[in-house]
Parts: C-alpha cells; sequence; structure tokens
C-alpha cells in the first residue's frame, strides 16, 4: 500500500481527522495544543493521528494536501486547514457548525 493509499484509508475511517505533533493528551506543540483544545470545545469526536512517530506519514500529508504545516484537521476527508484557520473559524462559530454537521 502506498503513503497516499494510507492517507486516503486514514481519512476515509474516521470523519473528523486530525494531525498533529504528539497526541491530545501530549501534545508537542503548541498549535497541535490548541487545535485539540478548539475540537474539544465543540464537543468533537476525533481522531488524532501522531506525525513525529511517523515520518511517511508527515512528509506524505505534505504532498497530499500541499499543506506544509501540522496541525492538519480534516473532516470528512477534505482539509479545513491548520491551527490559524481553526482559530478564526471557532471564533465565528463556524467550527463548531462543521464538526456538528460532520458528526450527524
Amino acid at each position: 500500500m502506498s503513503i497516499q493509499d494510507k492517507i486516503r484509508q486514514q481519512l476515509s475511517s474516521d470523519k473528523i481527522v486530525l494531525y498533529m505533533k504528539g497526541t491530545p493528551q501530549f501534545p508537542q506543540c503548541g498549535f497541535s495544543a490548541k487545535a485539540t483544545q478548539m475540537l474539544g470545545a465543540c464537543g468533537a469526536k476525533f481522531t488524532t493521528y501522531d506525525i513525529l512517530s511517523d515520518p511517511e506519514i508527515r512528509q506524505g500529508l505534505k504532498e497530499y494536501s500541499h499543506w506544509p504545516t501540522f496541525p492538519q484537521l480534516y473532516v470528512n476527508g477534505e482539509l479545513v486547514g491548520g491551527c490559524d484557520i481553526m482559530t478564526e473559524l471557532y471564533q465565528k462559530g463556524e467550527l463548531q457548525k462543521l464538526v456538528t454537521q460532520a458528526q450527524v
């Protein structure tokens, strides 16, 4: 299985997926910590993948998404964006709507 196929499989296995540095319990960067806090505040049920423990996924995602930084949030297989975009959506109340609609 190619790394791109593995990423597609991960994205299709859950509605809300966050690729991050570390884990929600032990985030390895401030942006990843903030992203998990916002999703938690939205009541989201989400799956995370630690890109630091899998360099192949880390590099593969940059090619897959054409997005160079992490965390990366995907909802229904579509890239939403990183921490800055998530923060902007959260402040407008749009992240909450996105999460709620995905979990219906």
